[in-house]
């Protein structure tokens, strides 16, 4: 089957670890407890990878963690004491690379997600205008890119056919390819004479240049700066679904990753509100269109959004390229498409070192949107430029998506303690593999792509995130795929690189711990230790018990964050 399975060192492992549980993890104070959590297999993500039994949380704080016979003494009149049953218990998992406010506003509006095929997005799009008669624009997104083919180029026309006398727009399930109607084109004055953007790409009809419809990466600015504002509270609606979403998930803790002003509006009143329900890092976007003079205007962004409750704007994004399907992910060699392309370096390389250097001279911490090898280069070697100027300052950057590789870059990560932010459930053979993109970078580059072992075993940091609402915000399917680089959904399959599977101890570190580091919250979050924030997740299963192909299945029955249930319920424990 290709798939990785416990092996008896790794039974043996945990067996010595629960053996150690004679004792606690670490010293910590006697007196009441608000929660104890007992008879669990609690697998702590410390620095020892221990196991215990029991977990005592005083008001918001991890007070025990140990055997069962230990945590008697935090047991008052008022404690509730939570039989667990043998069931595992994990640090609350993290999410270092999500779009929650957008992703959620979609979910909201005409979305497209989980349909597969064509007729199912024209039924869609008609429900969706009859259903807001007098909404001035249809809204949306979620589509896939495979349904329409190599280089995803959907037509104008057939949402002409369903909404010709309003403005339809709606984005792909990636966010780097817009859909537009006539109507919308129209609106926002895209012709045949309208020029590509440096950054874009009009898709257009042959020999009349046309505007097809589709519109690539900075393209689509050309439309959404002619839509309508979003409202606060469509905004707030949105995080409120994508929120009790990852709460059910288990996720207590993200890192955005390209926030607006209104976004940080929107965090900002429900943080004063205390319904932000998640500890949130928001990574300021990068404008493409200026230059170093943006950084004075990112400083006012974090002095006011930093510092509250669970809220910090301390990490600026900068997208370098964009997907391998359109063609725009910046490549060392030409994809192999008639035009010969090699995608679009969004940041001039020399200028993204100036940039990343001086932000790194401020604190920030950078999050760079790499997929292609030529823009991973680009990235790390604008890391390494900050560090020849500013030495090591511990700013904790990272690159996400990070696709296909040099061979070459793999081990810069670790020498330059960069973090590689993988999206480990894209790492499979879907239709975006084998039909979108080895097709047009050839078998040979393929082997490259999303080497998540090979990264790791120079010793460099992995850490994961989903994307959302790119691909599923679910850490088990995700964490499946980075074992199997098989399709979670799926009971059979070729793994695809089967050498890049890693083992379920580094996927959950993955989740855990080490984007708790990413988000900057290593000391306080990441793992289930004493006098750390008791952010818990109860799972249904062992997930060390089971087969890997199983671990999708699983499911969180308990989330507590900041000591408080937020999902499930404890007495049915």
């Amino acid at each position: 089957m290709g798939i990785v399975r416990p092996n008896l060192l790794l039974i043996g492992l945990l067996a010595a670890s629960l053996a150690a549980c004679d004792k606690p993890v670490s010293p910590e104070p006697t007196g009441d407890a608000t929660w104890v959590f007992r008879n669990g297999r609690v697998y702590t993500v410390d620095a020892e990878r221990s196991w215990a039994e029991a977990v005592a949380v005083t008001g918001n704080r991890i007070t025990y963690v140990g055997p069962d016979a230990g945590v008697e003494k935090h047991i008052g009149t008022a404690t509730k004491v939570i039989d667990l049953d043998g069931r595992m218990m994990l640090p609350a998992f993290q999410d270092s690379h999500i779009h929650p406010i957008g992703g959620g506003m979609q979910a909201n509006a005409c979305d497209l997600t989980d349909l597969g095929d064509l007729a199912a997005y024209r039924s869609k799009i008609a429900a969706c205008a009859r259903a807001k008669p007098d909404a001035p624009w249809i809204l949306g997104g979620g589509w896939l890119m495979s349904v329409f083919g190599p280089g995803a180029a959907p037509s104008r026309l057939i949402i002409d056919e369903l909404v010709p006398d309003r403005p339809v727009y709606l984005e792909s399930s990636d966010g780097h390819t817009g859909w537009a109607n006539s109507k919308a084109l129209a609106i926002a004055g895209i012709s045949a004479e309208t020029p590509d953007p440096p950054d874009g790409i009009i898709d257009r009809e042959p020999g009349t240049g046309e505007p097809v419809g589709s519109l690539q990466e900075g393209a689509m600015n050309l439309v959404t700066r002619v839509i309508p504002p979003s409202t606060l509270e469509s905004r707030v609606m949105g995080f409120r679904y994508t929120r009790d979403m990852l709460h059910a998930f288990g996720i207590t803790s993200i890192q955005d990753a390209g926030v607006t002003p209104a976004d940080l509006e929107a965090y900002a009143y429900l943080d004063d509100r205390d319904e932000l329900g998640l500890r949130v890092v928001a990574s300021l976007y990068w404008d493409r269109e200026q230059g170093l003079e943006q950084i004075d205007a990112l400083l006012r962004l974090r002095e006011q959004y930093s510092g509250r409750r669970n809220l910090r704007a301390t990490t600026v994004k900068i997208m370098q390229d964009g997907v391998m399907e359109n063609y725009t992910a910046a490549m060392l060699e030409p994809y192999l498409v008639p035009s010969g392309t090699r995608g679009i370096p969004m940041v001039e390389p020399d200028l993204l070192k100036l940039a990343v250097t001086e932000l790194d001279t401020k604190d920030f911490q950078v999050h760079f949107h790499a997929i292609g090898d030529a823009a991973i280069r680009q990235c790390l070697d604008a890391v390494e430029a900050a560090i020849d100027a500013n030495g090591r300052r511990g700013n904790r950057h990272h690159v996400s998506h990070i696709q296909m590789f040099d061979p070459a870059e793999i081990p810069r990560f670790a020498e330059l303690d960069a973090t590689a932010n993988f999206q480990p459930l894209w790492a499979y053979a879907d239709e975006y593999v084998t039909e979108l993109t080895i097709p047009f970078i050839g078998e040979e580059r393929a082997r490259w792509m999303y080497p998540i072992r090979s990264v790791q075993d120079t010793g460099a940091r992995i850490a994961f995130g989903s994307d959302w609402s790119v691909s599923s915000a679910n850490p088990f399917q995700q964490i499946e795929v980075a074992l199997t680089r098989q399709d979670p959904l799926l009971e059979s399959g070729t793994a695809f690189i089967a050498e890049e599977r890693i083992g379920l101890a580094s996927a959950i570190a993955a989740f855990t711990i080490n984007a708790a580091y990413v988000n900057s919250h290593d000391d306080s979050t990441g793992s289930i230790e004493t006098g750390k924030l008791a952010d818990l997740i109860v799972i249904d299963r062992n997930l060390f018990e089971i087969d890997p192909q199983e671990i999708s299945e699983a499911k969180v029955v308990l989330t507590l964050f900041d000591g408080q249930p937020v999902h499930g319920d404890p007495d049915s424990l």
